[in-house]
């Protein structure tokens, strides 16, 4: 009792010491207090660089109090006064980290990257000290021996369950020398992870691709010239046209440019971020992150990393997602190439002399599609404007589950770009905030990602509702154009959207289980789903109109697209499958000496019979998913999840592709639960069987 009493004076003499330090300095740090914006969103403009570290410090020291005083609690440990007790600890932590790393992500710069460096290495030693802390898990041990007699429910279940295994598979169980050891690989394997994005953005930014006269353009559809004159302008190079790794400025290019020199500059530069034996180079970081991350897998008692992180997943060791994977490469191979076959015969047919390269492939797939199916890309932007399309996802949500959309302007919001709704259901009452974030700029990392400001939680009856944000690098407006869409564009904004409402419906208690907090190969079902309904009829009838006439897209348009939706999925199978299989090599590694990382890639993707023509689609060096995401040993999980969207889309095709009974069954089943059931009873609720492939291989044209 003695030791409880004089944490809980510890853990008031912190607040006091932070207050009376505040004072002195005539600010308030923000997050010292509970953000008083509207829906508690933070207050983005009131925030200074200073503020975080600081705030990171205190949010850590806080966190330890309560941790401390869960182990000095003089009662015996059961679910309340340590579960759930060491849930709800590190409110201010969870915040500042929230804001700050979304922020990293999205309008990050130098300051910004050395606080990311600093408080990374903190976050690494403060999350062992808690997972390593010996009297914490003795008690988590102790509710964990008799949870079948505590009365637990559920959802309570599944988080001790959950919280004990996280605590064996943080090294609570080990020797001190082997703590010790994993301790200082934790710390570093988190700075190699920022170093690596830092490394791929640097690279991604430091590309230019500058035309001095307008002849070497053609082909480029004017309105990628004007973006790209409009590119240059801006940079100071005024009457040349600049061009970026950027999708929406390289694609074109690669599409659309007769001029081979220019697409081959603008591909290479692409393939080669992080592989220019420079201070920007990768081939260090991946190299020593696949040893660590080998030796972390063996001190824990596992024989590589794949089996680390494959045992939590649907998928649950590296020998079932290779035979996955080597399944699909057998279906896929061959069409890829045929594929090439094909592109070659145009080039003789064309008379234009050369051996198909990769930097020609997306040149002359574009010609043949317009010769094969009579359909140009370019002809649909014109129906894809952004706002439009947003709109249109809004109302497919909108038909699915009630919800609506209410554009918030008066909201805080980081960047003037930013869009906020608020989310409602369809009586009105409040459901979260949305955050969307759609173009390219220097401070923001590629891709497209979903994140939360703040998860759902309901604990002890008080509901905190969901902020969650959605990022994109969608084509921007150029002159007196709005943005308009390609199709890859359309499906990664109904992609993200999906991912966005599994956080938004989420309906759980307990934050840790909440919304997307499932195994890696689950979590792309909500987001893939989503994808089916884009090029539905019914569908493209709320969003594809034409953005100057307002005519809907042409029905003959719509059987163009239906009849090219298999067009080239070998090559992008190829491209995929590739990367997976790449990933997987890296990671049933079990070496402590680092390898030669260009040797080591070219003989994975030899072994996975990928052809000369089609590079990787993520070479190493900037595999970002893979060594600065959480997707390492993962990456397959995109394709896994396919099958389960592909099969699940099957259900609404038979019943209704707006069929109430069969939305609310998917939200009721899926999108609310969050992690709080095993994924394949979630799936077999939702469809009344487990998942069949049939579906995804009609879709690609693999059948």
């Amino acid at each position: 009792m003695y030791r409880f009493i004089v944490f809980m004076f510890l853990s008031f003499l912190v607040v006091s010491c932070s207050q009376q330090k505040q004072e002195q300095t005539g600010r308030h740090n923000p997050f010292f207090k509970p953000f008083t914006a509207p829906y508690g969103l933070p207050p983005f403009a009131e925030i200074e660089y200073g503020d975080y570290l600081p705030a990171f410090e205190k949010g850590i020291e806080e966190q330890k109090m309560e941790v401390e005083q869960i182990v000095a609690n003089p009662e015996k440990a059961d679910f309340f006064n340590t579960i759930e007790a060491l849930e709800v600890s590190g409110a201010m932590l969870a915040m500042v980290s929230n804001v700050f790393f979304n922020i990293n992500s999205s309008l990050t710069d130098d300051s910004i990257q050395q606080i990311a460096r600093e408080a990374s290495a903190m976050l690494a030693r403060h999350t062992d000290d808690i997972n390593l802390n010996a009297g914490l898990f003795q008690r988590i041990e102790t509710v964990w021996k008799n949870r079948e007699d505590a009365g637990l429910n559920g959802e309570q279940m599944i988080l001790l369950d959950k919280t004990y295994k996280r605590f064996i598979r943080g090294g609570a169980m080990l020797d001190e020398p082997s703590k010790d050891k994993l301790r200082l690989i934790n710390e570093e394997l988190s700075q190699l992870s920022l170093s690596f994005g830092e490394n791929v953005l640097a690279e991604t930014n430091r590309f230019q691709l500058v035309v001095e006269t307008e002849g070497e353009l053609a082909g480029i559809p004017d309105a990628f010239k004007n973006a790209a004159a409009e590119a240059a302008s801006k940079a100071g190079m005024e009457g040349k046209w600049l061009f970026t790794l950027q999708k929406p400025s390289m694609l074109p290019v690669l599409q659309y440019a007769a001029n081979r020199s220019l697409r081959e500059k603008i591909f290479k530069g692409y393939i080669l971020r992080g592989d220019n034996n420079d201070e920007f180079d990768n081939k260090k970081n991946v190299a020593r992150t696949v040893v660590l991350r080998s030796e972390k897998a063996k001190i824990l008692g596992y024989s590589n990393h794949a089996a680390f992180v494959l045992e939590q997943n649907m998928a649950n060791t590296p020998e079932m997602v290779n035979d996955f994977i080597d399944d699909l490469l057998q279906a896929a191979m061959p069409i890829a190439k045929k594929e090439a076959d094909n592109l070659q015969q145009i080039i003789s047919r064309r008379g234009d002399k050369i051996k198909l390269e990769p930097w020609d492939w997306w040149y002359y797939a574009e010609i043949l599609r317009k010769e094969k199916f009579d359909l140009d890309e370019e002809e649909l932007r014109p129906y894809f404007k952004l706002e439009q399309v947003r709109d249109g996802v809004f109302a497919l949500a909108g038909k699915l589950w009630g919800l609506q959309f209410v554009r918030r302007d008066d909201l805080p919001r980081y960047h003037p770009d930013v869009e906020v709704y608020e989310v409602t259901e369809a009586d009105g009452r409040h459901l979260g905030i949305l955050y969307k974030d759609f173009f390219p700029r220097e401070s923001k990392r590629g891709g497209a990602w979903m994140n939360s400001y703040r998860k759902q939680s309901n604990v002890n009856g008080v509901f905190v509702s969901p902020v969650i944000t959605t990022n994109y690098n969608f084509t921007a407006p150029s002159g007196d154009k709005p943005a308009l869409l390609n199709w890859d564009e359309v499906s990664t904004l109904f992609h993200e959207m999906g991912h966005a409402l599994h956080g938004l419906l989420s309906n759980c208690t307990y934050n840790s289980l909440s919304g997307t907090a499932v195994p890696r190969d689950f979590v792309e079902l909500p987001s893939q789903i989503m994808e089916n309904w884009a090029p539905e009829p019914e569908v493209l009838e709320l969003y594809a109109h034409h953005y100057e006439t307002g005519e809907p897209i042409p029905a003959d348009l719509i059987k163009k697209m239906q009849q090219s939706s298999t067009f080239n999925q070998g090559f992008a199978m190829a491209e995929f499958l590739s990367a997976a299989r790449l990933d997987m090599d890296w990671h049933v590694l079990e070496t402590t000496i680092e390898p030669d990382v260009t040797i080591f890639e070219s003989s994975s993707l030899t072994r996975a019979g990928l052809i000369p023509e089609i590079v990787v689609r993520y070479r190493s060096t900037y595999f970002s998913h893979v060594f600065s995401g959480g997707y390492s040993a993962g990456y397959y999980s995109y394709i896994w999840s396919e099958v389960l969207d592909s099969d699940a889309f099957e259900a609404f095709k038979e019943k209704g592709l707006f069929d109430p009974e069969t939305a609310l069954s998917f939200r009721k089943n899926v999108l609310e639960k969050g992690g709080t059931d095993e994924p394949i009873n979630m799936y077999v609720a939702f469809r009344g069987r487990e998942p069949r492939q049939d579906a995804l291989l009609k879709k690609r044209g693999l059948n």
